[in-house]
């Protein structure tokens, strides 16, 4: 009673509909891919920007290591000028 036929222009739009169904699909799923791979990167940098906060902490110590050193070595090189060896 109610019969429809579908005409090859009706075929093609539907294939061309799943073609871009297709489409979007395979782009959803690089788009996932490519936020999960963000993600790590972004936990990487963090790691990475702890470990570089860290290390510049050491080096901001050994640097005043350094200088106390330097100003105790001056202090014993003054000390030293005002004994007179007798030659």
């Amino acid at each position: 009673m109610f019969e429809k036929k579908e005409s090859s222009g009706d075929q093609v739009e539907l294939v061309k509909f799943k073609e871009l169904e297709g489409k979007i699909r395979v782009l959803i799923e690089e788009y996932s891919k490519v936020k999960k791979r963000n993600q790590e990167l972004e936990g990487l940098l963090k790691k990475k920007d702890g470990e570089l906060e860290e290390v510049n902490g050491l080096l901001k110590q050994l640097y005043e290591e350094r200088d106390t050193v330097r100003a105790k070595v001056d202090s014993l090189l003054d000390m030293m000028q005002d004994i007179r060896v007798p030659g």
